[in-house]
């Protein structure tokens, strides 16, 4: 195994995941890249052993009317899933198909919400899409509900254009009116009354009564529509397999500017969005096949620590640096907190747009509290990777400051920095003088030292990218 090997699959992990603990690190950097990739797009069916551990330790959480405890379940999943890029489209299309509890106030929405981003996140695009517009949060989230025949609403319509699919420049008012014609009737019912019984989700119903069967023009395209047959026409537009390509090379591989800028804003990697969109076009919207180009491809092997990771991955790659949420916690359920004083709260977007990203996510006060957050969870010596650093160190008879440098960078990346930071750490490193194993006060010592090293790495500034 090179160490260029394990840098490789270590990127590829913090793309694709939460990233990797040294031990996965290590044994998956012992397979061929291209195998590992195979594994990541093909997930199998999800289980629900980790769903079935939560609720026996937080059996109140079936009843829940907010979604906090249902984001600190995801955080949970992200960290400790076997098929983690199944929880990063998920992270990935929630960011996109931004849809917020604060509009419903109805907790259990969200949830069935995000499951079916995990379920169908590596589908064909018309699935998606299919599967996105009979969701009740998004048709309560953008008033479809309120979509009948004689009087359609285009919040839906005008959305699934501009934000979902295609991007501005790319079609005509009137093709929000067809499109919003076309999904009248499409809407949902709660079964169980909300109140008092609070916990019931709802499910989709398609009102025939409601529709307008009428002919419409979308597209340029004429014909008695319904909505799975938009959806099929925007899936066939060379602009819908550019725009979810300039969406994917944005989140997976190199920060991009605000979506509203990009009908006037070059791609900062136009051949790379290229390449995206031909995988789209030529598998007929075939998600798996597009990521396969993606995680393949040389320009995504190249851009390292070229992403601000947003509070979700933030959080959820520290944990699983760490090793201290291998199982259920209370401290989980604080995390929805710890995230929304970063800037994001997952399941409650601020707008249909969703969050901004890139180095908007850093500011004196957001990073004051990831630097806080990384303060406790690795000041503990007997954390999980502090003890593996310290067995590292240890193993490899390492007694000087610049080693211990060089192995916290090794363990919590292998993460490259500048010439500041590393004579920051290094000066930090260097209080107390060599470091020494021949007594139980001297490997107490380097733990503690070791935990130090580790919460500074963390801390710092190129941590804060993916």
């Amino acid at each position: 195994m090179s160490d260029d090997q394990r840098a490789l699959v270590a990127h590829l992990m913090r793309r694709a995941g939460a990233g990797a603990t040294p031990a996965e690190l290590d044994e998956l950097a012992q397979r061929p890249y291209a195998d590992i990739v195979e594994d990541l797009i093909n997930p199998p069916p999800t289980a629900d052993e980790d769903d079935d551990l939560i609720f026996r330790y937080f059996p109140s959480l079936a009843n829940s009317d907010t979604p906090w405890p249902w984001s600190a379940r995801w955080i949970y999943w992200m960290v400790n899933s076997d098929s983690p890029l199944r929880e990063k489209m998920a992270l990935f299309w929630h960011h996109v198909f931004a849809t917020a509890w604060f509009k419903s106030e109805h907790g259990p929405s969200m949830p069935v919400h995000v499951q079916m981003f995990r379920d169908h996140g590596l589908d064909n695009m018309r699935v998606l899409l299919g599967e996105l517009s009979r969701d009740p949060a998004m048709i309560y989230w953008l008033d479809n509900v309120e979509s009948v025949k004689g009087a359609p609403n285009e919040n839906y319509g005008r959305e699934l254009l501009e934000l979902f699919s295609m991007g501005v420049g790319n079609y005509t008012e009137d093709d929000i009116k067809a499109a919003a014609y076309s999904f009248t009737g499409w809407t949902f019912e709660q079964p169980i009354p909300l109140y008092p019984h609070g916990g019931y989700p709802s499910h989709f119903v398609y009102r025939e009564d409601l529709h307008d069967d009428s002919e419409k023009t979308f597209l340029g395209q004429t014909g008695q529509w319904n909505g799975d047959d938009i959806i099929d026409i925007i899936v066939q537009q060379p602009a819908t397999g550019r725009f979810i390509g300039r969406h994917l090379y944005n989140f997976f591989v190199k920060d991009e500017p605000g979506v509203s800028a990009w009908s006037v804003t070059e791609p900062g990697n136009p051949a790379a969005v290229d390449e995206l969109a031909s995988a789209f076009a030529e598998s007929n919207g075939d998600l798996r096949a597009v990521m396969r180009v993606l995680f393949n491809a040389e320009w995504f092997k190249q851009e390292r620590y070229e992403r601000v990771k947003c509070p979700a991955e933030w959080v959820a790659g520290a944990y699983k640096l760490s090793g201290k949420l291998d199982t259920p916690s209370p401290e989980m359920w604080n995390l929805h907190l710890t995230m929304g004083a970063m800037g994001q709260t997952l399941m409650d977007p601020p707008s249909v747009e969703g969050w901004h990203t890139g180095k908007e996510w850093i500011d004196g006060g957001t990073l004051m509290e990831r630097i806080n957050f990384a303060s406790k969870l690795v000041s503990d010596p007997s954390t999980p990777v502090v003890q593996e650093l310290v067995s590292r160190l240890q193993e490899r008879g390492a007694s000087s400051p610049d080693e211990l440098v060089d192995a916290a960078l090794d363990i919590a990346g292998p993460l490259v920095v500048s010439d500041n930071t590393r004579d920051a750490l290094l000066e930090a490193a260097s209080v107390g003088g060599e470091l020494a194993y021949d007594s139980d006060d001297d490997r107490e010592a380097v733990g503690q030292r070791a935990a130090q090293a580790l919460r500074l790495v963390i801390a710092s500034p190129e941590y804060q990218f993916a």
